[in-house]
């Protein structure tokens, strides 16, 4: 199993410093938020580009996933959806990254409308994906949380260059058991983002094993192939304790939680 973190649990943290604290406490990979906010995004020249591939590569890092923002189920116009979507696929093969991070976005809509709209855009860019050699992920979230929700769009568009990202805690507020979630996203799952969390009604970012999401059931389903990404939301709430520190801790629990599941 490999190891990674998100960078929204250190905010605009130097590249150099990101690959230091991967290496320093035993992470193999890191998803980049590919936000202006952000060191690496879609408006970063191409110097810059090969530049940040050496760095993670002299140190053997894996940029696992560009982290992008943009909905492809959101309404209005395909034209800027497919801008925005295509910008973070060039940025993907420029960084080496293999995943391009995506949410559904179909807010307030008809969630049938949202879909048919999430699967026409993700047919067309998983064509430009598979051309790059880059594979886009949906992640369970915002108006398609289960993994139910996220294989109904998925299963539509059918291209393998289409999959997901199960992130826990969605599915898990909506009742969705981890067995069920799994049995859903298994034909497209790239990978798992953990986290944990207080309660249903305070989602403010634990120390992993400090919280209540059923992590072990969660791990119990997942193969030896596939990637942990630590998705430790500090850049939302400020008020959590720096991430730095619980790396080694949450990575030595989620080590314990797989011995105990084989």
């Amino acid at each position: 199993m490999k190891f990674a973190f998100s960078t929204l649990g250190v905010p605009a943290m130097p590249i150099p410093d990101v690959i230091r604290l991967a290496t320093d406490t035993g992470y193999h990979g890191v998803e980049l938020r590919a936000h202006p906010e952000e060191p690496v995004h879609p408006g970063l020249g191409a110097r810059e580009r090969a530049a940040v591939v050496g760095e993670f590569e002299q140190a053997g890092v894996q940029i696992l996933t560009v982290c992008g923002y943009v909905g492809v189920g959101s309404a209005g116009d395909d034209g800027p959806v497919r801008a925005e979507l295509d910008g973070l696929l060039l940025l993907a093969r420029d960084l080496r990254a293999p995943y391009v991070r995506v949410f559904p976005g179909g807010g307030d809509q008809d969630p049938a409308a949202a879909e048919a709209t999430a699967a026409r855009r993700l047919g067309t860019a998983a064509e430009t994906a598979a051309g790059l050699g880059v594979r886009i992920l949906l992640e369970t979230h915002d108006s398609h949380r289960t993994g139910a929700d996220v294989s109904r769009i998925l299963g539509t568009v059918g291209h393998k260059h289409a999959g997901a990202i199960w992130d826990v805690v969605h599915p898990w507020l909506d009742d969705e058991r981890p067995a069920a979630t799994h049995a859903a996203l298994a034909p497209y799952l790239g990978y798992m983002q953990v986290k944990d969390v207080a309660s249903a009604e305070d989602l403010t970012p634990l120390p992993l094993g400090a919280g209540v999401l059923p992590l072990a059931e969660c791990l119990a389903t997942l193969t030896e192939e596939t990637w942990l990404s630590w998705e430790y939301e500090k850049r939302w709430h400020p008020e959590a304790a720096d991430l730095p520190g619980l790396l080694i801790p949450g990575r030595e629990h989620l080590e314990r939680l797989l011995a105990t599941a084989r």
